[in-house]
């Protein structure tokens, strides 16, 4: 539903004006965003910018509602499938929409190559495990290969061109850029059919930047607030978001794993499912259900290979 600016009472050609160069062009991105965002980005004062929220909400029926209305709306989640039917099995189906999906685990295991074959997969039909749309990729390490998703693509038996004109790619280059970026999300993603956002990694310049334990209350705010943007993103347009996230070691454990996510409470809360990477033997990954609220913690089997990832066993 993306009904005209101009149909909330009270809102005139000028401040439809101004919510739409703020980035906000549907009832649905006005809705979901807190009114001090409005205030800050807009210029509206508060009694204008509570009123324009609320009345938002009640179009869109974000107000009180019945659980059975809920389930309805649930109806209309979809999930996009890996290419691992393993791997799939354990995620209910495939990554979700309406749901911000976390990928975990050290350099090397594959996080990115997963998110690349989500990003080809993402654009198949419906009936083929897709979702009938483009993926958009935040790119904040540099690890985005084009020629990567090339070979999949032909390995797969698909068109490269077409597969990498339906993947829009954003290079974040710091912590501010990256959280610009995401605010520009609720009016690319509708317009451009967007189905997957990719956030790789999403806490590595936060890391990088907020130093010191002094920083940390100011990072984890400005990590709390983007992640928070995607999950309404995820909500309000029923789309998958995938983010990949690092991980920190513990040199207090001397017994198991050692490695932890990083990104504290504030990523495990925000998250819906937390899926864990750890390596096995040569390309054989093994994905675990750390986290969700109701997928069984198991695991599952997958190797990468030419495309991108596939079951061990074919």
């Amino acid at each position: 539903m993306s009904e005209e600016l101009e149909s909330l009472k009270g809102v005139g050609p000028a401040t439809a004006e101004r919510l739409r160069k703020a980035g906000f062009t549907t009832l649905e991105a006005i809705a979901v965003t807190p009114v001090r965002e409005l205030m800050e980005k807009v210029g509206l004062g508060y009694e204008t910018a509570i009123k324009i929220s609320r009345i938002a909400r009640g179009y869109i029926g974000l107000e009180f509602t019945t659980a059975k209305e809920v389930w309805e709306r649930r109806k209309n989640l979809a999930r996009c499938s890996t290419g691992s039917k393993e791997l799939d099995k354990m995620l209910g189906g495939g990554i979700e929409t309406q749901a911000l999906t976390e990928l975990i685990g050290e350099y090397g295991v594959g996080k990115t190559q997963l998110c690349l074959k989500l990003s080809v997969m993402v654009q198949l039909p419906r009936s083929e495990g897709g979702l009938e749309g483009r993926a958009l990729y935040i790119d904040t390490e540099g690890t985005f290969s084009p020629e990567r998703v090339y070979q999949i693509a032909v390995a797969m038996g698909l068109d490269p061109s077409k597969i990498l004109d339906n993947i829009i790619v954003a290079r974040a280059y710091n912590s501010d850029h990256q959280a610009l970026i995401i605010d520009h999300l609720f009016e690319i993603c509708p317009k451009e059919n967007v189905k997957l956002v990719v956030v790789d990694s999403m806490i590595s310049h936060f890391r990088g930047e907020y130093v010191g334990r002094e920083n940390l209350s100011e990072r984890q705010q400005k990590l709390n607030s983007c992640l928070h943007k995607l999950v309404r993103l995820a909500e309000i347009y029923n789309l998958a978001v995938v983010v990949t996230n690092q991980v920190q070691a513990n040199p207090a454990a001397f017994f198991g794993d050692p490695n932890r996510p990083a990104g504290g409470h504030i990523m495990a809360h925000a998250c819906t499912h937390r899926i864990y990477i750890r390596k096995s033997k040569e390309s054989v990954r093994i994905a675990r259900v750390i986290d969700s609220p109701y997928l069984p913690e198991s695991e599952a089997r997958f190797r990468i290979s030419e495309k991108g990832i596939e079951d061990v066993n074919p």
